[in-house]
């Protein structure tokens, strides 16, 4: 009878150390971790949009956004954004101007590239050449170059222009935020529409749109945490799941003097941590990256 009963309770006390374990693991932390501080060195050449981070160069990549100028017969409408390469210890490393206004920068895993979506991938704002997903050279040792290839022209699944999607490397898809509201396109590239949305609960929280970043929402990765949205109102990051179900929030530090452009752009999540640009720290600016979720 002992024998009997021993493999069933062996069994039941390993399922119930998975699901702690689990559990432990996507744990979101009540008071944010700071984790990394790049202090910018040069004047950000437009907008702070987002970070990347490439881990076999351990660097991080940080793009600026604007529109081009006007093109004419000599030239044609190139952006001056730039992006920018620091070492994972906040050391710059250069600079490099590929010619897009970037809205979102990653790093993808399926083509070992770093690549940048533009404003207006969409065509929401007409159609506009230098639109789409590009993916940005890097020389063997991490630096950036001028020169870039296409991955995708504009695609009109991604709603609204000025969106900065986040990308799920393990399911090829992408997350863009709505502009003035609570709801979250679902993109897969291959697609020209939209393959789901998600409509983030905001009452839970007690938030309004005009409280939280309106372009940005975090992908994680993490089973039931997965998203993280940029409450600059009443500095928190707001953990949800994919069906929109508000999680828990992370409390920022409450002295993080925010400013109006952290509601459109600077922003970003890369090497497992939410990126905020604190425009009052330093000469131009610098990007703290918190530890969220773990």
């Amino acid at each position: 009878m002992r024998a009997f009963l021993t493999k069933p309770l062996l069994i039941s006390t390993l399922t119930l150390a998975v699901i702690a374990t689990s559990t432990a693991y996507a744990e979101v932390l009540p008071v944010a971790e700071l984790g990394v501080k790049i202090p910018l060195i040069k004047k950000p050449t437009t907008r702070p949009m987002t970070v990347a981070y490439v881990p076999v160069h351990q660097t991080y990549y940080i793009a600026d956004g604007g529109l081009a100028p006007m093109g004419s017969e000599f030239e044609a409408p190139s952006s001056k954004s730039e992006i920018h390469a620091y070492k994972s210890d906040g050391k710059y490393i250069n600079s490099a101007k590929p010619g897009y206004d970037n809205r979102s920068i990653y790093f993808n895993p399926n083509t070992s590239k770093l690549e940048t979506l533009t404003y207006n991938i969409s065509s929401g704002a007409g159609f506009s050449p230098n639109t789409g997903i590009y993916s940005i050279e890097l020389t063997e040792s991490g630096e950036l170059t001028n020169t870039s290839g296409e991955v995708m022209q504009f695609n009109p699944a991604f709603g609204d222009a000025a969106t900065m999607p986040s990308y799920d490397a393990e399911n090829k898809r992408y997350f863009a935020k709505q502009e003035r509201s609570n709801k979250v396109f679902i993109v897969d590239p291959k697609n020209r529409e939209k393959v789901g949305e998600i409509s983030l609960d905001f009452a839970t929280p007690k938030v309004l749109h005009d409280d939280i970043s309106d372009h940005f929402i975090a992908y994680t990765g993490i089973k039931g945490n997965e998203l993280v949205l940029l409450d600059v109102d009443h500095k928190a990051a707001l953990i949800y799941d994919l069906t929109g179900k508000f999680v828990a929030k992370s409390e920022l530090p409450k002295d993080m003097k925010l400013r109006a452009q952290n509601h459109y752009n600077g922003t970003g999540y890369a090497n497992d941590m939410l990126f905020i640009y604190h425009e009052t720290e330093g000469e131009f600016g610098t990007y703290c990256g918190f530890k969220v979720v773990k």
